[in-house]
């Protein structure tokens, strides 16, 4: 089943990029095993074809393989800067102060993890020192570090 699943695979358009992987690699549509059977129409013309019309229609496709990426790269771009856009609208920003309270949060590959059904955050905690870029420097009540 694995070469079946390969073949989805690599035959079907990925949204990031707006065109299928084997596209990208060899230039033309995937030959489905079932059109090899059944022939489209798409088959049957390039049956009729002679030899030299198929290897310059080839040719042909094969130089448009540059633009085609370049193409699939521009979508890219695109569809990443929508992500981006709608990443920044769900996100709330917080400016953290020097002496605020805040709890930390205990993440499941912690010492301190208990469990599911323990609490998901520890303490309260006073903020001593506020670094760029969001971090944050923090002591416990008592005033140590």
């Amino acid at each position: 089943m694995l070469p079946y699943a390969l073949l989805g695979y690599r035959t079907t358009v990925r949204t990031s990029i707006g065109a299928t992987p084997y596209l990208l690699v060899y230039g033309t549509k995937a030959v489905v095993p079932d059109e090899v059977e059944i022939p489209s129409l798409r088959i049957i013309q390039e049956v009729e074809l002679s030899n030299a019309k198929w290897v310059s229609k080839r040719i042909d496709k094969l130089t448009l393989i540059d633009e085609n990426r370049m193409v699939v790269v521009c979508h890219g771009q695109f569809y990443r800067q929508r992500m981006v856009i709608s990443f920044h609208k769900r996100v709330r920003a917080r400016i953290f102060e020097i002496g605020q309270l805040v709890l930390k949060r205990i993440f499941p590959h912690q010492d301190e993890y208990k469990g599911k059904f323990a609490p998901n955050w520890q303490g309260a905690y006073m903020i001593r020192k506020v670094l760029s870029g969001g971090p944050l420097v923090l002591s416990v009540m008592d005033g140590t570090a």
